[in-house]
């Protein structure tokens, strides 16, 4: 990768759009779980990839490549957020209430199935999504370090690098962030607390599969499992859940044209424009 760097700098855009290729799909998934918009993360994208193109002379490799690139980034999505609100804990109920029937849901469903799009619910997507929806209730910089250390698994020296921040404060925001994260699934999320509220996961599943058992998904769900016993730990619980979105692709799971329906619904129902 070094070579590639080198030559780059060195004016050989074949080596630039090698970097590119390398990237691209972390960083985009990166973004859109920041952003939850398509059209606003590949923006987003290439505005990242044409600073890193404008200014790779400054890069000293002094850091990885990909750590620098991904400071690029996110130093546009800290710009992106600078005049927004973060979401309501409860956003997905304003959502639903936003959403004018099950029909309309259906009739969503329908379409996106006749357009060969990606509309097939599996409860680990919906986990997924889910989370991203909570981690836009939480504080912006507590968001981005619990990203990068939890989901694309940068270490601490290269979170504080990205972040412009102490290895102290990264520390402080990740704990601060689960912790956070942790309150809120245990008070609504019901496939782990025996009082939580939010049922969407089954009730999706129940829309997208009428005829099955939502249950039979769910035993097969560690994290669910986990939550059976009388004593479930939480961080072991969050744990789990971080292991599910780990390896989902938010921009193309099985239900991600159905996730940014959702999503759409919810941005509009909460202002967040």
């Amino acid at each position: 990768m070094t070579d590639l760097v080198q030559r780059a700098q060195l004016g050989d855009s074949h080596a630039f759009d090698e970097l590119v290729k390398t990237y691209r799909d972390n960083l985009r998934s990166y973004l859109f779980r920041m952003i939850t918009h398509p059209d606003e993360t590949e923006d987003l994208t290439q505005e990242t990839f044409v600073k890193a193109y404008m200014n790779i002379q400054s890069f000293r490799g002094e850091s990885s490549f990909k750590t620098w690139l991904f400071a690029i980034g996110t130093n546009l999505v800290r710009d992106h957020f600078r005049a927004k609100r973060r979401w309501p804990e409860n956003n997905q109920d304003i959502g639903k209430k936003a959403c004018p029937s099950k029909k309309t849901l259906t009739d969503e469903r329908d379409r996106l199935l006749e357009e060969g799009l990606n509309t097939r619910y599996d409860i680990e997507s919906h986990i997924n999504f889910c989370f991203t929806c909570i981690m836009k209730s939480i504080p912006l910089e507590q968001q981005i370090a619990l990203m990068l250390k939890e989901i694309y698994l940068f270490k601490n020296n290269e979170i504080a690098e990205i972040m412009n921040k102490t290895e102290t404060s990264v520390k402080h925001l990740v704990h601060n962030a689960r912790d956070k994260m942790k309150r809120i699934f245990n008070d609504r999320c019901a496939l782990i607390g025996k009082q939580g509220m939010c049922y969407q996961c089954v009730e999706m599943h129940q829309l997208m599969y009428p005829d099955l058992d939502p249950q039979r998904d769910l035993e097969n769900i560690p994290m669910v499992q986990e939550a059976q016993n009388p004593y479930p730990e939480d961080d072991h619980l969050f744990n789990l859940r971080i292991n599910i979105v780990q390896k989902i692709n938010p921009l193309n799971s099985h239900s991600s044209d159905l996730h940014q329906f959702l999503f759409n619904i919810t941005r509009d129902a909460i202002g967040d424009i």
